[in-house]
């Protein structure tokens, strides 16, 4: 039976698509897509192969990422 685990993802909205790569796995995982749902299932896709290909331990133990946000801020220069 299968276990299905969750991971967190940032989606990046480009202007010729969307680019999407887990927070907390070592080594380069990124899945890119048309659509939000295209990059997410890309992305599902590199992760399952990131794993049978270098194993569980792809993923740190505990991600240390609770949340991602992106802010804005302005500097003077």
């Amino acid at each position: 039976m299968a276990v299905e685990k969750h991971y967190k993802v940032v989606v990046e909205k480009h202007a010729d698509g969307y680019v999407a790569y887990p927070l907390g796995m070592r080594g380069v995982v990124v899945g890119q897509g048309d659509s939000y749902e295209a990059a997410l299932a890309d992305v599902r896709s590199a992760i399952r192969f990131h794993i049978e290909t270098f194993g569980p331990e792809a993923f740190e133990d505990e991600s240390p990422i609770l949340e991602a946000f992106v802010a804005e801020t302005g500097i003077s220069l």
